[in-house]
């Protein structure tokens, strides 16, 4: 097999089927009709909530992950929520929690970023529920309950845009990029966000001379990126729609110097007809999905 068709397979293996996507709709959609339900009395539209994350940027990898749904909040809930004298932004996800526990026994608020609740489904899926308002001025405001609770700028849409702007004008590269990336993290378990891993792919690709070239050079941008990647350790990007800092942090950096060594030995066997040998190399990166 060549380069081209075994990273087509491979990319294959790692896609969500169409049954995993309509099961993750459906649970995010069964949490949006909960809070619309509980938080207004007008008619039922999906126009009160927002697929976010892999799901929304149309990244997500199998198995399948987390699905992420923004909820759109009355304004009177964020008046009532903001005059809370210390940190209202708790109180909002604990009212959320509450909402789902009956339902949802396994239901949890999440320490990590502070911002949302975690519903756990018997189906598999796990969905985190973060609350929103419209920002004037644009975005979106999102709790934080960190150090004592404030409200946040974010800009979803923006994040969305400016993977799929990438994509298109790569050929689709970007988010096959990112879905192997995604697939790296977790099977050597890398300790970084997958959004570093999106914002650098979307950055790599800008620059990379080959970002509209076909499959055949799969083999060099997996390679090409774990290079740039390891320079850029903590390093930052904004973040898109914001004017807020993604910092890259290091702790990943010993596991993107080891895929990049390995991505380095792939393609000289690659290049020499070394076919297994290659893939044996590539398959230590993103473990069995990647076929001999």
């Amino acid at each position: 097999m060549s380069t081209a068709s075994r990273f087509d397979t491979f990319l294959k293996n790692i896609m969500v089927t169409s049954d995993q996507c309509a099961s993750a709709l459906t649970s995010a959609n069964a949490i949006a009709r909960k809070l619309h339900g509980h938080y207004s009395n007008r008619p039922y539209s999906d126009d009160c909530r927002l697929i976010i994350g892999s799901y929304g940027k149309d990244t997500a990898v199998n198995p399948p992950r987390d699905v992420d749904v923004l909820f759109f909040m009355p304004v009177s809930e964020y008046h009532r929520f903001n005059g809370h004298k210390y940190n209202g932004q708790s109180a909002l996800l604990q009212e959320l929690k509450g909402l789902f526990q009956a339902r949802y026994p396994r239901t949890m608020e999440i320490g990590g970023d502070g911002q949302v609740v975690v519903v756990d489904f018997s189906t598999g899926h796990t969905v985190e529920v973060l609350p929103a308002w419209h920002r004037q001025g644009g975005g979106l405001l999102v709790p934080n309950t960190h150090d004592g609770g404030s409200w946040q700028h974010v800009d979803h849409k923006a994040e969305i845009a400016y993977v799929a702007d990438s994509d298109a004008r790569t050929n689709g590269n970007t988010r096959n990029l990112i879905r192997m990336m995604k697939v790296w993290q977790k099977h050597c378990s890398v300790p970084i966000k997958s959004l570093v891993l999106e914002l650098r792919s979307v950055k790599f690709l800008s620059t990379w001379n080959r970002s509209r070239e076909s499959m055949t050079f799969y083999d060099w941008m997996v390679r090409d990126f774990f290079a740039e990647l390891v320079e850029k350790a903590n390093c930052w990007h904004t973040i898109p729609g914001t004017s807020e800092k993604k910092q890259y942090g290091d702790v990943w950096l010993s596991k993107a110097q080891s895929a990049h060594r390995r991505a380095v030995k792939a393609c000289e066997y690659e290049l020499a007809s070394k076919h297994i040998d290659a893939s044996l190399e590539w398959q230590k990166i993103f473990g069995s999905q990647y076929e001999l």
